[in-house]
């Protein structure tokens, strides 16, 4: 992937921005802003993910990203789509693992039960 191609994530509050290779370095990358900050992220240019259903939750958006074991920052990345900030889509991950619709086979990775 070239460098310029990257997905890229950033702060509106204080317009900190993150490159990353990896879509969970994006949700690192919330993790420790919002723990210093209390401020939210967006994603800026999300990586190229198949067509999702408009409006869905994000149970459907793991189950149609194909992925039995699907990266949290992919998960976001998606849901950005819906205009979801990453904060949102962790705490509606964190809500659906909760009710048990979605389990963490590994870290920072979702299935649907």
């Amino acid at each position: 992937m070239a460098r310029n191609d990257s997905p890229v994530a950033s702060c509106p509050d204080c317009e900190e921005r993150r490159t990353a290779e990896d879509p969970n370095e994006v949700v690192r990358f919330y993790r420790r802003h919002h723990a210093v900050t209390g401020h939210d992220v967006v994603w800026e240019r999300p990586p190229s993910l198949p067509d999702l259903p408009p409006n869905a939750d994000v149970e459907d958006a793991v189950a149609a990203l194909g992925d039995p074991d699907a990266a949290l920052g992919t998960v976001a990345a998606a849901a950005s789509e819906w205009g979801w900030t990453v904060g949102e889509t962790l705490d509606a991950v964190h809500d659906r693992r909760l009710t048990g619709a979605l389990w963490e086979p590994r870290d920072d990775h979702v299935a649907v039960v």
